[in-house]
């Protein structure tokens, strides 16, 4: 696709120009005609706004975003949300299609932000963790380092246990006992990381308390196998319906987590050898049977509904932009769903929906079996990690 260039013409002309481009863009993507109207209008009216304030298109930023929403204290905030998002949007397709350049203060990388992302690069390849795990860690370090950057920078060396104490206080205080402990476990890892890489030569991650907790404070419980089978046959025939009953599929039959159905792709799946490769935690990768059931729902879904799409992953969203699930909670809204459309109730709502019992020693056993049904995992494992078999009823 060709698409015009900043190199001249006026600011209106040319955002005029990019707009109907960027709108068979969004239309490929699988944007309905409705949302395209409502986005063309957003559209032209910042290109009317830019216009009368004489902003060069390449000098746009994000400021001219926040700026153009704020224009009228009236709008609603539903309204300056849209637009908000609508531009945003555009803005990554001019810089991505049409040359915008961004601008320099987003080159300008503070020294906070180089050992924010150092430390990223730490989880995701020295530590193997999930991108999503990442998301979990990295807002919490780049609040902690934000509240000690002073005017010369930010200095690991000068952290203290003074400091950590004062910064965990005022942002557990009025937060559930779940953020308290994901933002201690965050910064004894980067406290950690700030020693093997040499920052500092003191290791604070144990001036970081502990929070309890409770494991097992009320008996594991999961559906019964008629529960199961309620669950899989309350999905309807429609598109939604038949992605979700394989995404069902795979974790009762094979005990999938919900991250691991996410980051299925398409060549992850074998047809000819009759397996699945499922990429868990700590980049482990198990190969496991496709079982009959399972394999007709995944065919039955990707020929049917899935459609094309830029996305490898095998599972999308039902609406635009059509590409992959973002992440586990999307699964956890899945089965959510289809309990309540199949009338099962959980005893336990706090515990994470999960349909299956199975997990990793499930597995094993299942490749052993090539799907035949599972032994007690206390006689044939005894690396069964404590808390791991949490259910739903």
């Amino acid at each position: 696709m060709t698409t015009p260039t900043v190199e001249a013409g006026t600011t209106e002309t040319l955002l005029d120009d990019q707009i109907e481009p960027f709108l068979k863009h969004l239309r490929t993507a699988g944007y309905a005609q409705r949302t395209l109207r409502k986005k063309r209008t957003v559209a032209r009216a910042f290109a009317r706004w830019t216009r009368r304030r004489q902003i060069a298109m390449n000098d746009l930023n994000d400021g001219h975003i926040a700026a153009f929403v704020a224009r009228s204290p009236r709008n609603r905030k539903a309204h300056v949300k849209v637009e908000g998002a609508m531009l945003r949007l555009w803005f990554e397709y001019l810089r991505g299609y049409a040359g915008l350049q961004r601008p320099l203060s987003q080159h300008c990388v503070s020294a906070a932000e180089t050992l924010l992302q150092n430390y990223k690069d730490y989880l995701r390849k020295d530590r193997g963790l999930t991108a999503n795990s990442v998301l979990v860690y990295g807002p919490f370090i780049r609040d902690f380092l934000a509240a000690q950057t002073t005017q010369t920078g930010v200095s690991p060396e000068l952290f203290d246990t003074l400091m950590i104490r004062n910064f965990i206080v005022e942002h557990t205080t009025d937060r559930s006992s779940e953020y308290a402990r994901l933002l201690c476990t965050a910064l004894r890892s980067f406290f950690r990381f700030l020693v093997l890489c040499g920052q500092t030569s003191r290791d604070l991650s144990n001036a970081v308390p502990m929070f309890r907790k409770y494991r097992q404070s009320v008996p594991p419980a999961f559906l019964s196998p008629s529960e199961v089978e309620q669950v899989l046959t309350a999905t309807g025939s429609t598109l939604s319906g038949r992605r979700d009953h394989a995404i069902l599929l795979l974790l009762a039959r094979l005990g999938l987590r919900g991250g691991e159905v996410v980051a299925l792709e398409l060549d992850d799946i074998r047809w000819r050898a009759g397996e699945i490769v499922v990429r868990g935690k700590g980049r482990m990768v198990d190969h496991l049977p496709l079982l009959s059931d399972v394999g007709e729902a995944l065919a039955l879904y990707i020929r049917e509904d899935r459609g094309i799409s830029d996305s490898r992953r095998v599972f999308l969203r039902i609406w635009a932009p059509r590409n992959g699930l973002t992440g586990p909670a999307a699964i956890g809204h899945i089965v959510r769903r289809a309990l309540a459309q199949a009338g099962v109730r959980r005893s336990c709502p706090s515990i994470p929906p999960r349909i299956s019992d199975q997990n990793d020693s499930t597995r094993r056993l299942h490749i052993r079996n090539r799907g035949g049904p599972p032994a007690s995992l206390a006689e044939h494992d005894r690396d069964l990690r404590p808390g791991i078999l949490r259910g739903i009823a």
